[in-house]
């Protein structure tokens, strides 16, 4: 391995996708070079793998490691799988209490929980997501197996209600996100996108300081904290303030293709 490679993990929503879910040719070709310079080019994200592999598609890259459903798995490349990708680590934990504590919060909410094999149970209300292996239930079904992920959607509160709620749910024993929206994504305790990089860094012998990672939410953060300590992390242009202050360097918006501005410069050496 040359000691010029780095791991170069992307999150997918709002940094690799524009918010319509279109990839621009810009982003691909920008992904095309760094690739090409000999960089393990992965993403990580809070998708989970059935709405991840088709951008790992659309990108034309096929890293070692892809990191979903916020570091809960961690997916090795097979060729023998379909996809081309094998759950190689799954972090599991009881949804039950979280879920009971939240719905005491919010009634009204929408939940959808992933289990270890990646099939999604929801409740009404979620029908905006990918719902490939899914099946809508009563919310008492949906701690019926150890999960991967719990999604909660409030649609009746705007975001800064909605952080004020969190707050007061208390949640322990569990790590978890707010998105840019009334939308609270929960891993097991401990587990963020960092967790699954740092494992997926040393099996490829990746050196600390020749990692880079980008993003835009505040699901990254613990990324950008992990990247930070020794290499590279780069929040988008219409990241929340949080998350540009948790990064090493700051790019154009989504809208802009900041992410190819930045992979360029990088793979350009800058």
């Amino acid at each position: 391995m040359s000691q010029a490679r780095w791991l170069v993990a992307l999150d997918v929503d709002g940094t690799v996708l524009h918010e319509d879910g279109t990839l621009t040719d810009a982003v691909r070709d920008a992904v095309a070079v760094t690739q090409a310079a000999g960089h393990e080019v992965t993403l990580s994200t809070g998708r989970s793998w059935e709405s991840t592999w088709q951008v790992i598609e659309q990108l034309g890259i096929t890293p070692e490691y892809v990191v979903c459903a916020n570091g809960a798995l961690l997916m090795q490349r097979d060729a023998a799988e379909p996809h081309g990708y094998r759950r190689a680590h799954v972090e599991t934990f009881d949804p039950r209490p979280v879920l009971d504590r939240i719905r005491d919060h919010l009634p009204e909410g929408r939940f959808m929980v992933e289990d270890a094999d990646g099939f999604r149970l929801y409740t009404d209300g979620m029908l905006d997501w990918n719902l490939e292996k899914a099946r809508k239930v009563d919310f008492e079904e949906l701690s019926g197996a150890p999960a991967t992920r719990v999604v909660v959607l409030s649609p009746d509160h705007d975001l800064e209600d909605f952080l004020t709620v969190v707050e007061r749910m208390g949640l322990h024993q569990v790590t978890y996100s707010v998105g840019w929206t009334a939308w609270l994504d929960i891993a097991p305790e401990g587990v963020n996108k960092a967790t699954a990089l740092e494992r997926a860094r040393d099996a490829l012998g990746i050196p600390r300081s020749q990692v880079l990672v980008a993003g835009d939410g505040r699901n990254d953060i613990d990324m950008f904290e992990w990247a930070t300590a020794e290499g590279r992390a780069v929040a988008m242009g219409q990241a929340p303030d949080e998350v540009q202050d948790a990064a090493s360097e700051v790019t154009g918006s989504v809208e802009d293709d900041g992410l190819a501005t930045a992979l360029r410069a990088f793979a350009a050496g800058a």
